[in-house]
């Protein structure tokens, strides 16, 4: 074996990392941030005066153990911060890179675990694109690696544990939520309790973060719906409707949005990773095996890159990824730990099927938004639009994104590609899945031009 590649290092690229090395490789090892971490376990700058306790909360101790790994494996690896992947060519394995936003390079590999994270998911309606709106990831990593809020008294929107984890932390920074706005009713949660007893110490800490923010005083409403956020140069104030279909407004100076997540997997795409569509999760996301495998030789998936599964999973498979690697390529591996890791993961999926029920993408709500609210926002390229292109016999999402523009924006369809998706199915009267998914294109993300 004589180069292999791990691109990221949040959980996965860490623990995938860790395996290499104790096999006795050196890897290269590739992340576009400054430092490791990812964005659970975001790492604040060097003179960052908040302890771990006050960044991470109940994470704090994974946290820890991750950037004390993180730093033992970056002298015994080729470790290149800094350094965004934005293309790779499977046929020659190579990878296309930019280095401090100017240094063009290429890196081959004979193997190549991509850990390449997600992305918030939302759902657009009127005054999302305005100032002082983000997502809730977005409102994460401005708190964990500036120590700064998105505003003074903002409102969050959306469903799932990020969205109670990041109330919770705004409001121990000190900068009280005005609202916090749960799309989901609190019986699709209780439903499946029993599939969530499959990881209890997790469930029991979901229990606990939810009890604190119902007795912190923040207005937490639940089977709400936003109806506009509103403001003229800057955010002024949330219109929503409650289960009764009544109609408040809430003043704040900021909003979080935040539906899930989706996998970051362009580069999966690019290589030509096969992909399918999880009903649960409703995101499509790349095959592969358990132990992180694709179709395409020397390619290995890890982490929320190969679909979504939290911090804790991100850890798992990112170590089992590596085992498989060194596996296949007849080197030294675990095999006590890749039969822990597979039970496991196993263990893991069963409860994150059960949170993905418990927590559904509001497909209704994306897919019925105004004509005139902007799905796009990179193009401009409102729902009334994209409905044109369907009317105009567009019947998947390629061949509207040629009729409309929609997805050709900096993001490439990674914010825009899941709701566009559902209001043009639903034009066509077809299932999402039956539209696909916007086909990725190199740059994977904006690069400059000499």
């Amino acid at each position: 074996m004589k180069t292999v590649v791990v691109v990221g290092a949040g959980p996965a690229g860490i623990r995938a990392v860790e395996q290499l090395v104790r096999s006795g490789l050196r890897p290269i090892w590739i992340d576009e941030a400054p430092d490791g971490g990812g964005r659970v376990t975001q790492r604040p700058p060097a003179g960052f005066t908040r302890d771990a306790a006050a960044l991470y909360g109940a994470d704090a101790g994974r946290a820890k153990r991750l950037h004390a790994t993180l730093d033992a494996m970056k002298p015994r690896t080729d470790w290149r911060p800094d350094t965004l992947v934005w293309n790779i060519r499977p046929e020659t394995r190579t990878l296309q890179t930019l280095t401090g936003g100017s240094e063009q390079g290429e890196v081959s590999y004979d193997a190549l675990i991509l850990c390449t994270g997600a992305v918030d998911r939302v759902v657009p309606f009127p005054g999302w694109t305005m100032p002082g709106v983000t997502t809730l990831g977005g409102a994460q990593v401005a708190l964990k690696s500036q120590g700064v809020g998105i505003g003074v008294s903002p409102v969050l929107i959306g469903s799932g544990p990020l969205l109670i984890l990041t109330a919770l932390q705004y409001i121990k920074a000190g900068a009280k939520p005005a609202l916090v706005l749960d799309t989901t009713h609190f019986l699709q949660k209780f439903w499946e309790t029993s599939g969530l007893l499959w990881n209890t110490p997790t469930f029991l800490r979901g229990v606990m973060m939810d009890f604190r923010l119902r007795l912190s005083g923040v207005q937490y409403v639940e089977d709400a719906t936003p109806i506009a956020i509103e403001g003229d140069s800057a955010v002024t104030a949330v219109r929503w409707r409650d289960t009764g279909w009544k109609e408040h407004v809430t003043p704040c100076d900021a909003v979080a949005l935040g539906w899930g997540l989706k996998p970051e997997s362009q580069l999966a795409d690019l290589a030509g990773v096969p992909f399918d569509y999880d009903t649960k999760q409703q995101n499509w996301v790349p095959r592969r095996d358990s132990a992180g495998r694709t179709a395409v030789p020397g390619l290995f998936l890890a982490g929320d890159g190969a679909g979504i599964g939290g911090a804790e999973v991100a850890e798992l498979a990112g170590a089992r990824a590596a085992l498989a690697l060194l596996a296949d390529n007849h080197l030294p591996s675990d095999a006590a730990l890749t039969v822990h890791l597979d039970t496991r993961l196993r263990t893991e999926a069963r409860f994150r099927a059960a949170l993905d029920r418990a927590f559904p993408y509001p497909a209704k709500l994306a897919a019925k938004m105004a004509d005139e609210v902007s799905v796009c926002r990179c193009e401009v390229i409102s729902a009334g639009e994209l409905r044109a292109a369907a009317a105009a016999d567009a019947p998947e999402m390629n061949r509207a994104k040629a009729f409309s523009r929609v997805g050709m924006g900096r993001c490439q369809g990674r914010l825009c590609g899941p709701p566009a998706a559902e209001v043009l199915a639903d034009a066509l009267g077809v299932k999402v899945d039956q539209v696909g998914r916007l086909r990725g294109q190199p740059p994977v993300k904006p690069i400059p031009v000499q």
